[in-house]
């Protein structure tokens, strides 16, 4: 004889509710742990790491932070990407580098340092422009608080955890229904 296991519809409607808001807090969560990774900057804009870019130009433009990530997108059987010490960059020098960041020609390189890094590509490609400066500071400044249509303070990191903490009651009181 086959037991028959009865499943009330409210159960089941409650126990996909309570997924749906565990799986909202730990993405809001995972947002806000993403969010402190530092902005992406490619380098050289649209072009990327070309000669036709002046980079001295567009680093002027750009805001560095650490732990901010460099994305170099180049023609890699023309182009590589050196990481240099100052003299070296000043004097287009391609040998004995710090780091060679080249891989595949969509390279990535971490800024983990409040200091100037300098990049060159060998070659020769130097003397035609193509090195960046990057001059990094500790960190991004703080964006002021939004002001809120009734006056109060608000930020978006404030109403997600908001959101975060009313879905967390809410699910806590149905664990007890």
């Amino acid at each position: 004889m086959r037991s028959v296991l009865k499943v009330k519809p409210m159960e089941v409607m409650c126990s996909k509710i309570r997924g749906l808001i565990t799986k909202m807090m730990m993405i809001s969560m995972m947002m806000r742990c993403v969010s402190g990774t530092g902005t992406l900057h490619r380098v050289g804009g649209k072009l990327g790491w070309t000669p036709s870019v002046n980079f001295t130009e567009w680093s002027s433009h750009e805001s560095f932070y650490v732990n901010d990530w460099l994305i170099f997108n180049f023609d890699k059987n023309m182009y590589n990407v050196l990481e240099v010490n100052k003299t070296s960059y000043e004097s287009c020098n391609d040998q004995g580098f710090i780091k060679n960041i080249t891989k595949g020609g969509r390279d990535v390189f971490q800024l983990t340092e409040p200091r100037p890094y300098y990049f060159l590509s060998g070659r020769g490609f130097c003397w035609g422009g193509l090195k960046a400066a990057i001059f990094v500071q500790e960190t991004a400044p703080t964006p002021a608080p939004v002001q809120a249509r009734n006056g109060s303070p608000s930020s978006t990191g404030s109403r997600i955890m908001a959101l975060v903490m009313v879905a967390a009651s809410i699910s806590l009181t149905w664990r007890v229904l």
